[in-house]
């Protein structure tokens, strides 16, 4: 081998640098588009938004202070109790182990977003300095995802692992500190817009949906 022909390690070093800076610069690139787009003040609608239909989205920044308190109420109501169960029990476990990310609103980050909406991934592979491992089946992940006390500068990304008909879905997020996990979708993905829509039409669906715009587009034509 000749003195200026690089090693095989020093070849892995630079791939895994240039890996790392490509991931670096997708995080900041996405966080920055997203974060005008994440609502903030209204807390409710932080909570709910991302089990929400675009059509409810769009009507919801339509109207009143006192429209919104009605739809509020309606949204649940034309739903099943089921749903709302499992939207309360998924709420409760984001904010006991994702507080730090955001305690004031700890539903308002990239991995309670996709929590919320989707529930708990099959698996969950944890990339750290000792390399890639797997938490295993949805019950032991429950156990394994209690994160009140993680040390979350010991993880550089996880990869969350949904099954959705024949195909698997995967969520990236990677660690930037402090304590923030931001979502990079890589490849994977082709049908993770399809489990996106099932969840919020078919798990938070809504039984009579012409009848629900219909009491929807009355909350938008009242002004106060």
């Amino acid at each position: 081998m000749s003195a200026g022909r690089p090693t095989v390690n020093a070849s892995r070093s630079l791939r895994a640098a240039v890996a790392a800076a490509v991931i670096a610069a997708a995080v900041l690139s996405a966080a920055g588009r997203a974060a005008a787009a994440i609502p903030k003040k209204d807390v409710w609608y932080t909570q709910h938004y991302v089990i929400m239909q675009d059509f409810e989205k769009k009507a919801y920044r339509k109207m009143s202070e006192t429209g919104r308190q009605a739809f509020q109420e309606l949204f649940w109501a034309v739903r099943t109790a089921d749903a709302r169960a499992t939207f309360a029990a998924r709420l409760e476990h984001v904010k006991k182990n994702f507080w730090k990310e955001n305690n004031q609103q700890p539903w308002n980050t990239d991995r309670s977003r996709v929590y919320l909406l989707n529930g708990s991934p099959a698996s969950i592979d944890v990339d750290q300095n000792a390399g890639w491992a797997t938490s295993g089946t949805p019950t032991q992940f429950l156990q394994a995802t209690d994160r009140s006390n993680e040390d979350v500068a010991a993880n550089r990304a996880e990869v969350w692992v949904y099954p959705f008909e024949k195909y698997f879905i995967k969520y990236t997020f990677t660690f930037v500190q402090p304590y923030s996990w931001k979502i990079v979708q890589g490849s994977g993905n082709r049908y993770l817009g399809d489990l996106e829509t099932y969840n919020r039409e078919v798990t938070f669906g809504v039984a009579d949906l012409e009848a629900y715009k219909a009491q929807i587009g009355a909350l938008v034509a009242k002004k106060k």
